[in-house]
């Protein structure tokens, strides 16, 4: 099977995966990813096919949305590669994306058990669609669909997170800015990714900015 077949195949099933996904993790979400993976892999030198995979496959079945289960989104992808008859060792490299992507694994270094350009590729087109107006968007989307106070001043943010911290944490949308979004420049892979990341960051803090003086009055 070509490599365009097996992309073509795949969005189709992502498409399908992902029909009523929350706004913020949806098909939408992963398309963005899949677009932003191919303009960092431009300036790489990365397979094509499995920066594709990876990307289309990073979020088919987020742990967020199954109880925290992690190995369901690799196995998920997984048995879909295989239905297809993709190559083992592309099989083996997007599953290793799809394990090692996740912002919260950054918390322990530990964790941190492969590593590739294609991941570092999927990993900052991921990153990219946390940040800017997208990523404001897509943070007040989550909060609402899990109900939580846009801000609350008398709820500051930890800073000093473990993984199981921040995967079980319910506070304010705002306070999600300080412990992940604004470190996400920090985290960039390739130069390209850095690039588009330094843009976005600047307009969170502009956006903060404006949100403080609205929030307390002042225009």
């Amino acid at each position: 099977m070509k490599n365009q077949e097996i992309i073509a195949k795949t969005i189709s099933f992502v498409q399908k995966k992902l029909n009523g996904a929350e706004g913020g993790h949806d098909w939408f979400h992963t398309h963005r990813v899949f677009i932003n993976s191919k303009q960092i892999a431009e300036g790489e030198d990365s397979d094509d096919l499995v920066v594709s995979l990876g990307a289309l496959l990073h979020d088919i079945a987020d742990a967020k949305f199954h109880d925290g289960d992690e190995s369901v989104g690799p196995k998920v992808a997984k048995e879909f590669l295989e239905s297809i008859k993709v190559e083992q060792d592309v099989i083996e490299h997007v599953i290793h994306i799809i394990d090692n992507i996740s912002f919260k694994n950054s918390f322990d270094h530990r964790l941190k058990k492969f590593d590739s350009k294609e991941l570092q590729i999927v990993q900052d087109a991921d990153r990219l669609d946390a940040i800017g107006a997208i990523g404001i968007a897509r943070a007040f989307n989550y909060g609402g669909f899990k109900n939580r106070e846009m801000y609350n001043p008398k709820i500051t943010p930890n800073l000093n997170l473990t993984k199981e911290e921040y995967k079980k944490s319910a506070t304010p949308t705002i306070n999600h800015f300080y412990e992940k979004l604004l470190l996400l420049k920090g985290k960039m892979n390739t130069e390209t990714g850095k690039k588009l990341a330094a843009e976005r960051h600047d307009y969170m803090l502009n956006f903060l900015d404006r949100f403080y003086k609205e929030w307390n009055g002042s225009s």
